[in-house]
């Protein structure tokens, strides 16, 4: 009877510690899926990295992967297809066709509005130092768009206003951070200069270089850089107004070191235009071709359909970058791990260079090779974002699909 007490304990324990397991595994593989999965029309749910696991409808329970479901619909991700883990939404839609870049491109930004990137004082007539723009509540980074209510464009424009407003009190129309609010700016009559100053430095345009990801073969829209593109002084995103994409030629790859990243450094061959810019957010720079160069893609490039990021796996793959010149090489990489629940994130894969030539040429990763394509499996899955300053050989890239969700149209 003894015996039997202590068999029947140890089941007991045994099936307390399974479950336990058991729950803990349906919690670590619910924070590492996505709570939306987008899948190309009429492919399998699969979750490359975790073939454990299934998918099957609320309502039917697990079913098997080859099973495809509507437009849109709540679905069970199962382990082995017997322990529900987590309920997710499937979108059905055809993965667009891509047409690689690799290739630089040259950025010219024309910001909507001024920012402010520096405050200073300033000596007025009776010797006192004063900031008229701190004393008005305004900060760096800040985005002036209108005073009095009339638009501001440039660096020359609202000093113009400033210097010409004999003292009077400016109405000063302000963006920050998305939110817009208005200040009242009293000029200051200087000493050394003997004219009105408000106590501010301002930028209206940027320039650089960057990488092209891809261009949809449909539409002529690009995608480029898949982080955006901010202010060097402010570390702000900068909202543009308009810009072009111009043509660059590389001339030459400073190497990355540890604890210093390096560079491509290049000049525009040309003032012709590649496109137009027109937006800039977290997941890069969007644009739309103008039709000669459209026309020579579609014709000339390397076409391959964009792969949704759970069919993204560790392991090989590859990137589409220049160096030198003005025509992408191709250079391998490993994927060293994938976060699955990063959509709105510009740091869903960590990447390292594998490719003996390219670490010769460069160390690694370096700026300006921000939106180099990375291909996998005969797709195009994402984009070089990030370098690590203390290993360049590694670095982040982001989902293509997170890219392709901003495209202008």
């Amino acid at each position: 009877m003894q015996i039997k007490r202590k068999i029947l304990k140890s089941t007991a324990m045994l099936l307390s510690a399974s479950l336990i397991g058991l729950f803990a595994a349906a919690e670590y593989y619910s924070a590492k899926l996505p709570d939306t999965i987008t899948t190309d029309t009429g492919t399998a749910v699969h979750i490359a990295e975790f073939p454990e696991i299934t998918c099957g409808s609320l309502s039917d329970g697990a079913v098997a992967v080859s099973d495809t479901f509507p437009a849109s619909s709540r679905v069970t991700l199962s382990l082995f297809g017997a322990i529900p883990v987590k309920n997710v939404e499937v979108r059905e839609e055809e993965a667009p066709t891509l047409i690689a870049g690799g290739t630089p491109f040259g950025i010219k930004l024309l910001m909507e509005g001024v920012m402010v990137t520096k405050l200073g004082d300033i000596e007025d007539v009776s010797g006192d130092m004063r900031c008229p723009a701190e004393e008005a509540g305004i900060e760096v980074g800040d985005v002036i768009r209108f005073i009095d209510n009339v638009p501001v464009t440039s660096n020359s424009q609202i000093q113009e206003i400033i210097s010409g407003s004999s003292g009077r009190t400016l109405k000063v129309t302000i963006n920050r951070s998305g939110k817009e609010f208005t200040a009242l700016l009293d000029p200051v009559f200087t000493k050394s200069e003997r004219c009105w100053r408000g106590g501010m430095w301002v930028r209206d345009s940027i320039a650089g270089i960057g990488t092209m990801t891809f261009v949809n073969k449909e539409t002529g829209e690009f995608a480029g850089l898949g982080h955006p593109i901010c202010d060097s002084d402010t570390g702000e995103t900068v909202t543009i107004s308009s810009g072009e994409a111009v043509p660059v030629e590389i001339t030459e790859a400073v190497k990355g070191e540890t604890g210093i990243p390096g560079e491509l450094k290049g000049r525009f061959t040309s003032s012709d235009t590649l496109g137009i810019l027109e937006r800039n957010n977290d997941c890069g720079i969007f644009g739309t071709l103008t039709e000669d160069v459209y026309s020579s893609c579609c014709t000339d490039g390397e076409e391959y359909k964009m792969g949704y990021c759970q069919e993204i796996e560790t392991g090989e793959a590859y990137i589409l970058t220049t160096v030198s010149g003005s025509v992408p090489e191709r250079y391998t990489i490993e994927i060293e791990s994938i976060d699955y629940t990063g959509k709105d994130s510009t740091k869903n894969m960590i990447i390292r260079i594998t490719d003996p030539e390219l670490l010769e040429k460069t160390g690694g990763i370096v700026q300006g090779m921000s939106g180099s394509p990375i291909i996998q499996n005969n797709k195009l899955i994402g984009a070089v974002t990030h370098v690590f300053i203390a290993d360049p050989t590694k670095g982040y890239g982001i989902f293509a699909e997170n890219m392709a969700d901003y495209l202008c149209g």
